[in-house]
């Protein structure tokens, strides 16, 4: 593989270009595009980079929390989505309209999409998928060649001249459509049949892809247009050939998806003004420390420069130079270099004296990232767990009066908890049960309780509801569960619950052992601790890939 290319071909790197921060989204752009994952090994072939450059773009990546180290493969953290975020947030269009997508999606049962241009192609900010066997979508971030898809063709209803041009040369230096890592490979339509339909989706106000992308794909598209008249998103909605023609889908949902992009017009009208310039930050002073700590292995100018994109979002779409050193902390010269070397990879456009984020941004680790799950999140931080304190650890979620196993890290001694993913016990009887309980509005505690069945299953098991409820009152209190000997006998386990971003308990974590291994005052002095950490762990990753996509729990 030729080293991925960020810059505009022929484009001359700038002098004050950052070379380490450059090498660094190359490496980002690697991992992407081959779907998160990468031995150190082919990201030094496919960077082109020397392997001891890799090493240290990788430690600092690492030391960030974008990227994870397993031994010899590198992989996409979720944290990273964090520069995604800075975009999609920058531009609000996810925030304003994102629920009403959500919602026209579950009345038409499609999938249905939001897409902004990139350039001569388009990008996906925002998804909402139909769980079915024959699944049809996107991942937010994906880049789609404007030829091939709906959206395409009414954006291109605005090019100009040197919008045109730059599309002919892109397929003219692409033309078997490599650039589209997504994509499944397959001829391109000829140059007059894109412009031939851009003059209908210009006359007609939509446009259809029938079958562009890949036989059987159909998607519908219409524009929604900002307060001064121009394209903001496209809309569109994706079925199949087995659920309709392309005459059906025209003429059975067109009607009800220009009445949805009249509704996120007005949104779009209504909203309120950008947020205010972003409060002072310390990731300057935080990346001096990294380096402190760990010597030349750590490349503070990488660290730096893409902390220049987190200042972006919640304080508005456009910031001046002074803005964007005060919310990083960084001196004006780093800050000004770190602008000079996104802009020329395409990642800011300046007008005047304000720098805008690009959709380029989501190239960086958001669609094979925007997929993840709860499990997935949880994995690594249980394995750790695990290993640090030599027991098992556990990620569960509440189904009906149950709790369900969804990801697991063992350890390797002789006698240890075995219980696989997948595995239900009942709520009541266990440490993770209880937490989840606990965290339930009176009114679903209360029917859960009443139609559940409070049995003995080992010698020490609650039976009595009152004396349960006064336990789960005291888990609320204290924000962790202990059970001994409850759901069988010798076994001991402590767990805390895993929030979501609105405070919710939407998992708990917790170490099974046997009651011989720890005492009841040693699993709080020792074990407690170790598990707040871990949830804490699982919740900023998790609060950070739930901002704009859903995470699933597997």
């Amino acid at each position: 593989m030729s080293p991925t290319r960020t810059a505009q071909p022929g484009t001359q790197v700038p002098a004050e270009a950052v070379a380490p921060l450059m090498r660094g989204i190359a490496v980002l752009r690697r991992l992407t595009d081959a779907d998160g994952s990468l031995s150190l090994s082919d990201l030094e072939r496919a960077t082109g980079l020397a392997r001891s450059t890799v090493d240290r773009v990788t430690l600092t990546l690492a030391r960030t929390g974008y990227v994870r180290i397993d031994g010899r493969v590198v992989t996409l953290a979720p944290r990273l989505m964090e520069l995604g975020n800075a975009y999609l947030s920058s531009i609000r269009i996810p925030g304003l309209l994102g629920d009403e997508v959500d919602a026209l999606a579950d009345e038409l049962d499609e999938s249905v999409s939001l897409a902004v241009p990139d350039r001569g192609d388009i990008r996906f900010v925002h998804q909402a998928t139909r769980r079915r066997a024959m699944s049809l979508s996107f991942r937010i971030g994906d880049l789609l060649p404007a030829e091939r898809t709906a959206p395409g063709a009414l954006f291109a209803t605005c090019w100009g001249t040197e919008e045109w041009q730059a599309w002919r040369e892109r397929r003219l230096s692409d033309p078997a459509g490599s650039g589209f890592p997504s994509l499944p490979p397959r001829p391109c339509p000829a140059d007059d049949l894109f412009q031939e339909r851009v003059d209908t989706a210009r006359a007609d106000g939509w446009a259809l892809d029938d079958q562009l992308i890949e036989p059987g794909l159909l998607a519908l598209a219409v524009p929604v247009r900002d307060p001064a008249g121009g394209i903001a998103c496209v809309l569109s909605v994706v079925s199949h050939t087995s659920r309709y023609t392309a005459q059906g889908l025209r003429d059975g949902l067109l009607p009800r998806l220009r009445d949805a992009a009249a509704s996120m017009e007005r949104r779009l009208r209504d909203a309120p003004p950008e947020g205010t310039v972003p409060a002072p930050g310390a990731l300057a002073s935080w990346t001096a420390a990294s380096k402190q700590e760990l010597g030349r292995e750590f490349v503070e100018s990488l660290a730096r420069g893409l902390t220049v994109i987190t200042a972006f979002g919640d304080g508005g779409a456009a910031l001046t130079l002074s803005a964007v050193a005060r919310a990083t902390g960084l001196s004006r010269a780093s800050a000004r270099r770190a602008l000079i070397t996104l802009e020329h990879l395409g990642y800011v456009t300046v007008d005047d004296r304000e720098h805008r984020l690009t959709p380029r941004v989501l190239a960086l680790g958001y669609p094979p990232l925007s997929r993840t799950t709860l499990s997935r999140i949880a994995e690594p931080h249980l394995a750790a767990l695990a290993g640090r304190i030599q027991d098992s650890a556990s990620l569960a979620v509440l189904v009906d009066d149950s709790v369900q196993y969804v990801a697991r890290a063992a350890t390797h001694r002789i006698m240890r908890v075995d219980i696989t993913v997948g595995t239900r016990f009942p709520a009541y009887a266990t440490s993770l049960g209880r937490v989840l309980l606990a965290d339930l509005p009176a009114a679903g505690l209360g029917s859960l309780l009443d139609h559940a069945e409070l049995r003995p299953l080992a010698p020490h098991t609650l039976t009595r509801r009152a004396e349960l409820e006064a336990v789960l009152e005291g888990v609320r209190a204290e924000g962790y569960a202990l059970v001994d000997e409850e759901l069988e006998a010798g076994l001991r386990s402590i767990a805390v619950p895993v929030r979501d971003r609105a405070g919710t308990a939407v998992a708990a974590i917790n170490v099974a052992m046997h009651s011989s291994s720890r005492t009841i005052e040693e699993c709080l002095e020792q074990v407690l601790p170790q598990l707040r950490l871990t949830a804490g762990s699982i919740e900023s990753e998790l609060h950070t890939a739930a901002r704009f996509t859903h995470v699933a729990v597997m």
